[in-house]
């Protein structure tokens, strides 16, 4: 039965192309924008490491001076080198990792290679496994190589293939800062959006390129690239990496074993403040936060507040659509009245008409998600156009495809139950009686 209401679509659409391309075009153009909107949405809203992203938590500590206090408001972005070195050592958790960023060459030995200049993370050696990097070949470094400040380092894919045309390069060398540094692993490509483990280099910037300890970094004098807040005699002292220094730039995080123990973690970063405070280093009110990864992204405001407004826009002018598409099938169903009624009086009961009805308007549907679909590219090709940091990640993935087909469906149906209802109520004996 559903291909012989499929046979009579098909047909009426025939016969009356104008205005079954008219409600194409109209569902198309409501789709269209609402797919734009909505996937921009979904890439910049989605949670960058969902199987444990509950599991892993920011720390904040206010260790600034008191210039410019104001009770409940958030404390300093990051962590001192001091702080997150402390905290380090006392191993709270069940992972914790410190980290910073910058950018610099790289080269090898050998002179006629020419140096690639990468972004650099320094970090300590929970910082691969607590963010499930992927590995090629190798892996990280120990806990044992943060303390002896070890010679060594992890590449990213891409630079694994510049430096090496992609061959395992674990055990070769590389020269940072006049430094001969050994790779010990290389990643696969890894992306992660967005960068939450760093936002002050970008929300949606990618991954770095190469990775070595923290201690290493300092021990090579290397520099910081991202924000740095400091006060009192840390500011402009020229020594703001040093770790009796009175400046804020270190990001750290701290996994759990489950959510739980996120509690019992406060209480110790609220003692830790407390001594500090005791001990003349923090002047404020202990003021501590202790976020987990979707709560960080919220409180740092990733979710650009138009993309949130132009995706209730979007739904709002798929609406509208939806209301014309629903117009244009009533003015068609009405001038369909004496078909309707000889239909009736040849057998068909009100539930086939009503079938045949919603059937039409889903093949009008599935038509209208096919140019919708066409729009919807075109849309979010016009976003990668833009110069925002987030652009390039317009992309529409299997998962956005699929509810872009779902939507046109639900909408064209949604828009055929009142013409389909109006149909069905047909009274065949005065439809007859007109002819």
């Amino acid at each position: 039965m559903f291909l012989h209401y499929l046979e009579l679509a098909w047909r009426n659409i025939r016969a009356s192309k104008s205005l079954s391309a008219l409600m194409v075009l109209a569902l198309a153009l409501g789709i269209g924008a609402c797919m734009t909107t909505l996937t921009v949405y979904h890439v910049l809203s989605g949670d960058p490491i969902p199987h444990k992203s509950e599991r892993l938590f920011n720390v904040q500590l206010d260790a600034s001076d008191m210039v410019g206090w104001k009770a409940g408001e958030e404390p300093t972005f990051d962590l001192t080198r001091f702080d997150a070195t402390a905290l380090l050592r006392d191993r709270k958790a069940l992972r914790q990792s410190m980290s910073s960023g910058f950018n610099t060459a790289v080269s090898l030995p050998d002179a006629g290679v020419k140096p690639v200049f990468s972004s650099v993370r320094y970090t300590s050696a929970d910082f691969f496994a607590m963010f499930d990097a992927p590995w090629q070949h190798g892996g990280g470094w120990s806990a044992a190589d943060d303390e002896a400040e070890a010679r060594v380092a992890v590449i990213s894919a891409s630079l694994n293939e510049k430096l090496f045309a992609g061959a395992n390069s674990v055990g070769r060398e590389v020269i940072v800062r006049g430094q001969p540094l050994r790779i010990i692993g290389v990643l696969k490509p890894w992306k992660v959006q967005p960068h939450f483990w760093d936002l002050t280099l970008g929300s949606y910037t990618e991954t770095e390129d190469f990775y070595l300890p923290f201690s290493t970094a300092m021990a090579l004098r290397m520099g910081h690239w991202g924000n740095m807040d400091c006060w009192g005699r840390g500011a402009g002292t020229g020594t703001s990496l040093d770790l009796a220094a009175s400046c804020s730039w270190v990001q750290y995080w701290v996994e759990f074993a489950k959510p739980e123990d996120a509690a019992a973690y406060r209480d110790y970063l609220v003692a830790y403040s407390e001594a500090q405070r005791k001990a003349g280093r923090f002047e404020r009110p202990t003021n501590v936060r202790l976020r987990s990864v979707m709560d960080w992204l919220g409180a740092q405001k990733v979710l650009p507040a138009d993309v949130r407004l132009q995706t209730w826009l979007a739904f709002g002018f798929l609406a509208v659509c939806v209301v014309n598409m629903v117009g244009l099938l009533l003015a068609k169903t009405l001038r369909r009245s004496g078909e309707i009624g000889v239909r009736r009086a040849l057998g068909a009961t009100r539930g086939d008409i009503f079938h045949q009805f919603l059937v039409e308007a889903g093949v009008l549907g599935g038509a209208g998600a096919l140019l919708g679909l066409l729009f919807a590219q075109g849309g979010l090709w016009l976003v990668r156009q833009s110069p925002n940091e987030y652009a390039r990640l317009a992309e529409l993935d299997a998962s956005m495809l699929a509810l872009t087909l779902g939507l046109a469906l639900l909408a064209s149906l949604i828009a055929g139950l009142l013409p389909a209802w109006r149909a069905a109520l047909v009274t065949p004996a005065v439809q007859l009686k007109v002819q």
